[in-house]
């Protein structure tokens, strides 16, 4: 569990919780990804309370509000991101380390944007420190890959972080509906459209 859940666990005493607040609040939490993944922004604290299998009461009392507790799960995937571009950038093979990177950083942006959405973008203390942490493995990464002649060399690290925004797809365009793994498929033709002629 990260550090910001972590703080949800304590109260105000400095105390350390009992383990079932501590069962609970890591149902909360998974309740909580999950329903931003499914039901979006529009996300209740009822529909995370029943999805956790507590009562709202529970809710209220394991967290302060249902914005705190989008904010643990914003900072909790944002950490997740820095902890997996840490593992790319350490990978001996940069083009593989780029595009597994890649991989995850796009599933789990959507799910962080929604989550930074539903804060009304307003974010948390500390998270320009974490989007420069982000953005200095972004650069790494595509530099090794690009010094490896992986990675067309025309193309500005700064290009990649916007198109690897761009695979995330809204759920409605033109008519159509957009698969659960339509993502994926964007982000193969991405990769390919990366890699030199």
């Amino acid at each position: 569990m990260n550090n910001a859940v972590e703080r949800l666990l304590a109260d105000e005493t400095g105390t350390a919780p009992r383990a079932d607040a501590r069962r609970s609040l890591e149902r909360l939490v998974g309740a909580a990804r999950a329903a931003l993944a499914e039901v979006g922004v529009e996300v209740t604290a009822q529909e995370i309370a029943e999805r956790a299998g507590v009562g709202k009461g529970t809710f209220y009392r394991r967290v302060s509000s249902l914005e705190a507790l989008l904010q643990a799960v914003l900072e909790e995937v944002l950490e997740e991101v820095l902890v997996l571009g840490d593992r790319a950038v350490a990978d001996p093979d940069p083009w593989h380390g780029f595009t597994e990177f890649a991989a995850v950083y796009v599933r789990l942006r959507a799910e962080s944007c929604g989550v930074n959405e539903a804060l009304g973008g307003a974010g948390f203390p500390g998270l320009d420190r974490v989007l420069s942490e982000i953005r200095t493995r972004m650069r790494k990464l595509v530099d090794a890959a690009q010094r490896e002649g992986a990675l067309r060399d025309d193309i500005a690290w700064q290009d990649v972080a916007f198109l690897l925004a761009g695979v995330s797809t809204d759920a409605d365009t033109i008519g159509l509906r957009a698969d659960r793994d339509q993502w994926s498929r964007n982000l193969t033709v991405v990769l390919d459209g990366l890699r030199p002629r």
